[in-house]
């Protein structure tokens, strides 16, 4: 295999996140994302790229002053166990130290994937009620998934929820 490079997404990437993105929805293992989604929150973003190819990426949405989660994690099959979906998640959590974070939620099935990583299986009540009571405000689907919301359990079924002190 060649060597890879993992940088920050930028707008020109985001058909390229969409094609690598797409298996997966159809297995009904991640949502998808309308292009209009992906373009608002590219900056979130970074890929994986070798020879030019995109062959991974991941992103790092903020849900509160010390809580990040990550999420769209995909690598493309044939890249698979060759280290870019671990070099992804490290690029990830040097951004959210950068940006102040504490705490990294995910979910995932994944579970071994994210374990390897110092993720945790996470029981109901991760954040204080006052906290809880504010992110209860939020639209964004992932914070209801953090919060295990009832609407959204019919999207989360087999996930695991994980979580990691940085």
């Amino acid at each position: 295999m060649t060597s890879f490079v993992v940088r920050p997404a930028r707008t020109g990437d985001v058909r390229g996140i969409l094609e690598m993105l797409d298996p997966w929805v159809q297995r009904r293992i991640l949502l998808g994302k309308e292009p209009v989604t992906l373009f608002e929150s590219v900056q979130e973003f970074v890929v994986a790229e070798a020879e030019g190819r995109l062959i991974g990426c991941g992103a790092l949405h903020v849900m509160w002053e010390d809580l990040g989660e990550i999420r769209t994690l995909i690598v493309v099959e044939d890249w698979l166990q060759h280290g870019v979906g671990g070099a992804i998640v490290a690029r990830l959590e040097e951004n959210a130290r950068a940006l102040g974070l504490s705490r990294l939620f995910c979910l995932t099935f994944e579970v071994d994937f994210f374990t390897r990583r110092g993720f945790a299986p996470i029981g109901e009540q991760v954040v204080d009620s006052d906290v809880y009571s504010q992110m209860l405000r939020s639209p964004d689907e992932g914070v209801a998934e953090f919060l295990d919301l009832a609407h959204v359990k019919p999207n989360t079924l087999g996930n695991t929820r994980m979580l990691k002190q940085l």
